[in-house]
Protein backbone atom coordinates (compact mmCIF):
# COMPACT_ATOMS: atom_id res chain seq x y z
CA UNK A 1 0.00 0.00 0.00
CA UNK A 2 0.75 3.68 -1.02
CA UNK A 3 0.60 5.85 2.45
CA UNK A 4 0.69 9.65 1.66
CA UNK A 5 0.42 11.87 5.28
CA UNK A 6 -0.04 15.60 4.70
CA UNK A 7 1.46 17.16 7.59
CA UNK A 8 4.39 16.22 9.92
CA UNK A 9 3.29 16.96 13.06
CA UNK A 10 3.06 14.62 15.92
CA UNK A 11 0.26 12.88 14.81
CA UNK A 12 1.19 12.06 11.20
CA UNK A 13 4.92 11.55 12.44
CA UNK A 14 3.30 8.72 14.56
CA UNK A 15 0.76 7.29 12.25
CA UNK A 16 3.73 7.34 9.70
CA UNK A 17 6.19 4.91 11.96
CA UNK A 18 2.98 2.53 13.22
CA UNK A 19 2.36 1.72 9.93
CA UNK A 20 6.00 1.44 8.71
CA UNK A 21 6.69 -0.55 11.62
CA UNK A 22 3.66 -2.81 10.99
CA UNK A 23 4.02 -3.08 7.37
CA UNK A 24 7.56 -2.44 6.41
CA UNK A 25 6.71 -3.28 2.97
CA UNK A 26 4.08 -0.62 2.85
CA UNK A 27 5.27 2.70 1.06
CA UNK A 28 4.76 5.43 3.39
CA UNK A 29 5.84 9.50 2.74
CA UNK A 30 5.23 12.48 4.88
CA UNK A 31 4.94 16.07 3.44
CA UNK A 32 5.43 18.86 5.74
CA UNK A 33 5.41 22.29 5.16
CA UNK A 34 7.97 23.74 7.71
CA UNK A 35 11.53 22.70 8.31
CA UNK A 36 12.28 19.64 10.49
CA UNK A 37 13.91 21.63 12.76
CA UNK A 38 10.73 23.92 13.37
CA UNK A 39 7.89 24.23 15.46
CA UNK A 40 5.30 26.85 17.20
CA UNK A 41 4.98 26.62 20.43
CA UNK A 42 7.01 25.61 23.08
CA UNK A 43 5.87 22.44 25.33
CA UNK A 44 3.66 19.94 25.62
CA UNK A 45 1.62 18.05 28.51
CA UNK A 46 0.87 14.31 28.91
CA UNK A 47 -0.95 12.77 31.78
CA UNK A 48 0.08 9.52 33.32
CA UNK A 49 -2.99 7.70 31.61
CA UNK A 50 -1.38 8.79 28.31
CA UNK A 51 2.05 8.24 28.67
CA UNK A 52 0.92 4.67 29.78
CA UNK A 53 -1.48 4.05 26.58
CA UNK A 54 1.97 4.58 24.23
CA UNK A 55 3.97 2.20 25.54
CA UNK A 56 2.43 -1.17 23.52
CA UNK A 57 2.08 0.82 20.32
CA UNK A 58 5.68 1.37 19.96
CA UNK A 59 7.80 0.58 22.68
CA UNK A 60 10.82 2.43 21.44
CA UNK A 61 9.07 6.10 20.68
CA UNK A 62 7.69 5.52 24.16
CA UNK A 63 11.42 4.74 25.55
CA UNK A 64 12.68 7.68 23.92
CA UNK A 65 9.79 10.12 24.44
CA UNK A 66 9.80 9.05 29.13
CA UNK A 67 13.96 9.54 28.07
CA UNK A 68 12.88 13.32 27.42
CA UNK A 69 10.07 13.95 30.20
CA UNK A 70 10.08 16.43 33.08
CA UNK A 71 6.95 15.80 35.46
CA UNK A 72 5.01 16.70 38.19
CA UNK A 73 2.30 16.46 40.59
CA UNK A 74 0.87 19.54 41.82
CA UNK A 75 -1.67 21.79 40.37
CA UNK A 76 -1.21 25.48 41.68
CA UNK A 77 -4.49 28.23 41.18
CA UNK A 78 -2.84 32.25 42.18
CA UNK A 79 -5.96 34.39 42.51
CA UNK A 80 -5.73 37.72 44.42
CA UNK A 81 -2.19 36.90 44.60
CA UNK A 82 -2.49 34.11 46.56
CA UNK A 83 -1.35 30.48 46.09
CA UNK A 84 -3.34 27.78 46.13
CA UNK A 85 -1.73 23.82 46.14
CA UNK A 86 -3.49 20.86 44.73
CA UNK A 87 -1.38 17.46 44.75
CA UNK A 88 -2.27 14.33 42.96
CA UNK A 89 -2.23 15.10 39.66
CA UNK A 90 0.33 13.33 37.55
CA UNK A 91 1.63 15.18 34.63
CA UNK A 92 4.48 15.22 32.46
CA UNK A 93 6.07 18.03 30.17
CA UNK A 94 7.93 17.86 26.86
CA UNK A 95 9.14 20.33 24.56
CA UNK A 96 7.20 19.64 21.55
CA UNK A 97 10.75 19.86 19.44
CA UNK A 98 11.87 16.87 21.06
CA UNK A 99 8.86 15.27 20.56
CA UNK A 100 9.13 16.10 16.96
CA UNK A 101 12.79 14.65 16.90
CA UNK A 102 11.72 11.43 18.78
CA UNK A 103 8.96 10.77 15.81
CA UNK A 104 11.13 11.75 12.89
CA UNK A 105 14.37 9.98 14.46
CA UNK A 106 12.00 7.33 14.38
CA UNK A 107 10.16 7.52 11.09
CA UNK A 108 13.59 7.37 9.87
CA UNK A 109 15.03 3.99 11.00
CA UNK A 110 12.06 2.66 9.72
CA UNK A 111 12.35 3.74 6.23
CA UNK A 112 9.60 6.47 5.95
CA UNK A 113 10.09 8.91 3.57
CA UNK A 114 10.17 12.23 4.99
CA UNK A 115 9.86 15.48 3.08
CA UNK A 116 10.21 19.15 4.89
CA UNK A 117 9.83 22.25 3.50
CA UNK A 118 7.48 20.83 1.11
CA UNK A 119 4.12 23.88 0.51
CA UNK A 120 1.37 21.27 -1.21
CA UNK A 121 -1.37 24.25 -2.26
CA UNK A 122 -3.50 21.36 -4.08
CA UNK A 123 -4.21 17.60 -3.58
CA UNK A 124 -3.31 17.17 -7.03
CA UNK A 125 0.41 17.50 -6.50
CA UNK A 126 0.53 14.73 -4.12
CA UNK A 127 2.80 11.74 -5.36
CA UNK A 128 0.00 8.50 -6.19
CA UNK A 129 -1.65 6.92 -3.50
CA UNK A 130 -3.64 4.47 -2.03
CA UNK A 131 -4.40 6.16 1.23
CA UNK A 132 -4.09 9.59 1.80
CA UNK A 133 -4.01 10.91 5.54
CA UNK A 134 -4.85 14.38 6.65
CA UNK A 135 -2.97 15.36 10.10
CA UNK A 136 -2.62 19.01 8.47
CA UNK A 137 -3.95 21.05 11.40
CA UNK A 138 -6.86 23.11 12.21
CA UNK A 139 -6.68 24.38 8.50
CA UNK A 140 -6.55 20.67 7.11
CA UNK A 141 -6.18 21.09 3.26
CA UNK A 142 -7.29 17.41 2.96
CA UNK A 143 -10.58 18.33 4.89
CA UNK A 144 -11.83 21.70 3.39
CA UNK A 145 -10.66 20.01 -0.33
CA UNK A 146 -13.93 17.46 0.22
CA UNK A 147 -15.56 20.25 2.51
CA UNK A 148 -19.05 18.96 1.97
CA UNK A 149 -18.12 15.28 2.41
CA UNK A 150 -16.30 15.70 5.97
CA UNK A 151 -18.96 18.56 6.92
CA UNK A 152 -16.30 20.22 9.54
CA UNK A 153 -17.60 23.01 11.47
CA UNK A 154 -15.48 25.63 13.02
CA UNK A 155 -15.95 27.60 16.13
CA UNK A 156 -13.67 30.26 16.60
CA UNK A 157 -13.69 31.02 20.39
CA UNK A 158 -14.10 34.77 22.23
CA UNK A 159 -11.01 34.80 23.90
CA UNK A 160 -7.55 35.82 22.41
CA UNK A 161 -4.14 33.96 24.10
CA UNK A 162 -0.86 33.50 23.19
CA UNK A 163 1.97 31.14 23.19
CA UNK A 164 5.24 31.92 24.70
CA UNK A 165 8.33 30.65 26.47
CA UNK A 166 10.29 31.39 29.78
CA UNK A 167 13.37 30.58 31.67
CA UNK A 168 11.12 30.75 35.10
CA UNK A 169 10.56 27.24 35.65
CA UNK A 170 6.82 26.62 36.97
CA UNK A 171 7.13 23.15 39.16
CA UNK A 172 3.41 22.64 38.59
CA UNK A 173 0.97 23.42 36.21
CA UNK A 174 0.25 26.72 37.10
CA UNK A 175 -3.10 28.61 36.40
CA UNK A 176 -2.30 32.52 36.79
CA UNK A 177 -5.38 35.32 37.17
CA UNK A 178 -4.02 38.96 37.26
CA UNK A 179 -6.57 41.78 37.50
CA UNK A 180 -5.17 45.46 36.01
CA UNK A 181 -6.69 48.35 35.12
CA UNK A 182 -7.01 47.38 31.62
CA UNK A 183 -9.07 43.65 32.31
CA UNK A 184 -8.08 40.25 34.00
CA UNK A 185 -5.78 38.53 32.08
CA UNK A 186 -4.48 34.66 32.63
CA UNK A 187 -1.79 32.73 32.56
CA UNK A 188 -1.25 28.76 31.86
CA UNK A 189 2.24 27.78 32.51
CA UNK A 190 4.49 24.72 33.31
CA UNK A 191 8.28 23.68 32.48
CA UNK A 192 8.86 21.07 29.73
CA UNK A 193 12.53 20.90 30.14
CA UNK A 194 15.21 21.36 33.01
CA UNK A 195 15.08 25.51 32.02
CA UNK A 196 11.99 26.15 30.12
CA UNK A 197 9.06 26.26 30.86
CA UNK A 198 5.32 27.02 28.38
CA UNK A 199 3.72 30.34 29.62
CA UNK A 200 0.44 30.45 27.77
CA UNK A 201 -1.72 33.93 28.14
CA UNK A 202 -5.29 34.57 27.47
CA UNK A 203 -7.96 37.35 27.81
CA UNK A 204 -11.21 38.42 26.75
CA UNK A 205 -12.04 40.35 23.94
CA UNK A 206 -13.09 43.22 26.09
CA UNK A 207 -8.77 43.39 27.98
CA UNK A 208 -6.92 42.62 24.81
CA UNK A 209 -8.68 45.99 23.39
CA UNK A 210 -8.57 47.83 26.55
CA UNK A 211 -4.37 47.68 26.56
CA UNK A 212 -3.92 48.07 23.23
CA UNK A 213 -2.95 44.67 22.10
CA UNK A 214 -5.08 44.07 19.28
CA UNK A 215 -3.02 47.25 17.31
CA UNK A 216 0.42 46.21 19.24
CA UNK A 217 3.78 44.79 17.83
CA UNK A 218 4.61 41.47 19.05
CA UNK A 219 7.84 42.69 21.09
CA UNK A 220 5.26 45.43 22.79
CA UNK A 221 2.38 42.71 23.52
CA UNK A 222 5.57 40.66 25.47
CA UNK A 223 6.63 44.02 27.21
CA UNK A 224 3.21 44.37 28.55
CA UNK A 225 2.55 40.52 29.72
CA UNK A 226 6.41 40.89 31.40
CA UNK A 227 4.56 43.58 33.00
CA UNK A 228 1.69 42.18 34.37
CA UNK A 229 3.01 38.84 35.48
CA UNK A 230 5.98 40.44 36.53
CA UNK A 231 5.74 38.94 40.32
CA UNK A 232 4.96 35.60 38.45
CA UNK A 233 8.06 35.36 36.05
CA UNK A 234 10.42 36.47 38.97
CA UNK A 235 12.58 38.19 36.74
CA UNK A 236 12.44 36.24 33.94
CA UNK A 237 11.65 37.60 30.38
CA UNK A 238 8.67 35.99 27.81
CA UNK A 239 10.35 34.50 25.47
CA UNK A 240 8.87 34.37 21.57
CA UNK A 241 8.45 31.68 18.55
CA UNK A 242 6.64 33.59 16.30
CA UNK A 243 4.31 34.18 19.34
CA UNK A 244 0.99 35.95 17.82
CA UNK A 245 -2.52 36.50 19.61
CA UNK A 246 -5.26 34.17 17.89
CA UNK A 247 -8.20 32.86 18.97
CA UNK A 248 -8.83 28.82 19.76
CA UNK A 249 -10.65 27.03 17.08
CA UNK A 250 -13.02 23.96 17.89
CA UNK A 251 -13.11 21.99 15.06
CA UNK A 252 -15.66 18.78 14.74
CA UNK A 253 -16.08 16.95 11.58
CA UNK A 254 -19.73 15.28 10.85
CA UNK A 255 -17.61 12.35 9.09
CA UNK A 256 -13.76 11.59 9.35
CA UNK A 257 -13.45 9.37 6.21
CA UNK A 258 -13.70 10.15 2.08
CA UNK A 259 -13.63 7.92 -0.32
CA UNK A 260 -9.64 6.73 -0.10
CA UNK A 261 -8.83 9.98 2.58
CA UNK A 262 -8.96 10.17 6.06
CA UNK A 263 -8.37 12.88 9.04
CA UNK A 264 -6.91 12.63 12.42
CA UNK A 265 -5.65 15.12 15.07
CA UNK A 266 -6.62 18.92 14.79
CA UNK A 267 -7.38 17.94 11.26
CA UNK A 268 -10.79 16.55 12.40
CA UNK A 269 -10.90 17.54 15.66
CA UNK A 270 -9.82 20.11 18.63
CA UNK A 271 -10.15 20.43 22.44
CA UNK A 272 -9.57 23.84 24.55
CA UNK A 273 -5.41 23.89 25.59
CA UNK A 274 -6.72 24.26 29.13
CA UNK A 275 -7.13 20.77 29.27
CA UNK A 276 -3.97 19.65 28.10
CA UNK A 277 -4.93 17.39 25.07
CA UNK A 278 -4.88 18.41 21.91
CA UNK A 279 -1.46 16.18 21.27
CA UNK A 280 -3.08 13.10 23.28
CA UNK A 281 -5.78 13.31 21.18
CA UNK A 282 -3.66 13.51 18.14
CA UNK A 283 -1.19 10.61 19.34
CA UNK A 284 -4.30 8.18 20.11
CA UNK A 285 -5.94 8.80 16.85
CA UNK A 286 -2.89 7.68 14.80
CA UNK A 287 -2.81 4.24 17.50
CA UNK A 288 -6.47 3.66 16.81
CA UNK A 289 -5.96 3.81 12.94
CA UNK A 290 -2.99 2.20 12.66
CA UNK A 291 -5.14 -0.48 14.52
CA UNK A 292 -7.77 -0.28 12.17
CA UNK A 293 -5.68 -0.10 9.03
CA UNK A 294 -4.09 -3.38 9.85
CA UNK A 295 -7.22 -5.86 11.30
CA UNK A 296 -9.82 -4.78 8.80
CA UNK A 297 -10.00 -5.60 4.96
CA UNK A 298 -10.06 -2.43 2.81
CA UNK A 299 -10.12 0.93 3.66
CA UNK A 300 -14.00 1.64 4.30
CA UNK A 301 -14.02 -1.17 6.87
CA UNK A 302 -10.97 -0.13 8.46
CA UNK A 303 -11.88 3.73 8.57
CA UNK A 304 -15.45 3.15 9.97
CA UNK A 305 -13.45 1.05 12.90
CA UNK A 306 -11.65 3.96 13.79
CA UNK A 307 -13.97 6.72 13.76
CA UNK A 308 -16.21 3.91 15.61
CA UNK A 309 -13.45 3.30 18.18
CA UNK A 310 -12.36 6.86 18.67
CA UNK A 311 -15.29 9.24 18.24
CA UNK A 312 -16.47 8.97 21.71
CA UNK A 313 -13.55 9.01 23.25
CA UNK A 314 -12.97 12.30 21.42
CA UNK A 315 -16.50 14.23 21.92
CA UNK A 316 -16.13 13.20 25.37
CA UNK A 317 -12.97 15.26 25.72
CA UNK A 318 -14.56 17.71 23.87
CA UNK A 319 -17.71 18.35 25.98
CA UNK A 320 -14.57 18.98 28.76
CA UNK A 321 -13.03 21.30 27.17
CA UNK A 322 -15.87 23.47 26.02
CA UNK A 323 -16.49 23.13 29.51
CA UNK A 324 -13.39 24.71 30.55
CA UNK A 325 -13.20 27.15 27.92
CA UNK A 326 -16.76 28.62 28.69
CA UNK A 327 -15.65 29.11 32.37
CA UNK A 328 -12.23 30.71 31.31
CA UNK A 329 -14.30 32.87 29.05
CA UNK A 330 -16.65 33.99 31.80
CA UNK A 331 -13.67 34.11 34.42
CA UNK A 332 -14.69 37.15 35.71
CA UNK A 333 -17.90 36.20 37.49
CA UNK A 334 -15.91 34.20 40.02
CA UNK A 335 -13.67 36.75 40.83
CA UNK A 336 -15.21 37.72 43.89
CA UNK A 337 -14.64 34.47 45.44
CA UNK A 338 -11.51 33.89 47.77
CA UNK A 339 -8.95 31.82 46.43
CA UNK A 340 -9.64 28.67 48.25
CA UNK A 341 -13.32 28.70 46.56
CA UNK A 342 -12.13 29.98 43.57
CA UNK A 343 -9.39 27.24 43.62
CA UNK A 344 -12.62 24.74 43.91
CA UNK A 345 -14.09 26.61 41.18
CA UNK A 346 -11.37 26.28 38.71
CA UNK A 347 -10.68 22.30 39.45
CA UNK A 348 -13.85 21.36 38.74
CA UNK A 349 -15.07 23.67 35.60
CA UNK A 350 -14.54 20.65 32.69
CA UNK A 351 -16.41 17.83 35.23
CA UNK A 352 -13.46 15.74 34.45
CA UNK A 353 -12.70 16.65 38.40
CA UNK A 354 -15.72 15.97 40.64
CA UNK A 355 -15.28 17.72 44.21
CA UNK A 356 -15.28 13.89 45.47
CA UNK A 357 -12.70 12.77 43.98
CA UNK A 358 -10.85 15.81 45.70
CA UNK A 359 -10.59 13.95 48.32
CA UNK A 360 -8.54 11.16 46.73
CA UNK A 361 -6.24 13.67 45.05
CA UNK A 362 -5.43 16.03 48.01
CA UNK A 363 -7.27 15.09 51.40
CA UNK A 364 -5.16 18.25 52.92
CA UNK A 365 -7.15 20.22 50.14
CA UNK A 366 -10.30 18.75 50.24
CA UNK A 367 -10.34 19.05 54.09
CA UNK A 368 -9.61 23.02 53.88
CA UNK A 369 -12.72 23.22 51.28
CA UNK A 370 -14.87 20.63 53.92
CA UNK A 371 -13.78 22.89 56.84
CA UNK A 372 -15.67 25.66 55.25
CA UNK A 373 -18.65 24.30 54.59
CA UNK A 374 -17.84 23.73 50.25
CA UNK A 375 -17.75 20.67 49.95
CA UNK A 376 -18.88 16.85 51.94
CA UNK A 377 -16.38 14.43 53.07
CA UNK A 378 -16.23 12.24 50.25
CA UNK A 379 -19.44 13.46 48.53
CA UNK A 380 -20.73 16.42 46.16
CA UNK A 381 -21.25 20.16 47.58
Amino acid sequence: MKVVILGGGPAGLYLAALIKGREPASSVTVLERNPASSTFGWGVVFSGKTLAGLETPDPVVSERIEERLVTWENLEIVHRGEKVTIGGNRFAGIARISLLQVLQERCRELGVDLHFGVEITSLDELPPHDLLVGADGVKSLVRETWRDAFGPELDFRRNRYVWYGTHRLFHALTLTFRERAQGLYIAHSYKFSPDLSTFIVECDEQSWRAAGLDRAAEEESRAFLEGVFEEDLDGYSLLSNLSRWIQFATVRCRRWSHGKAVLLGDAVHTAHFSIGSGTKLAMEDAVALADALASEPGLPAAFAAYEEQRRPSVETYQQAAQASLEWFENARQDLDLDPLAFALKAMTRSEKVRSESLWRRDPSFARALADRGLIVAGGMP
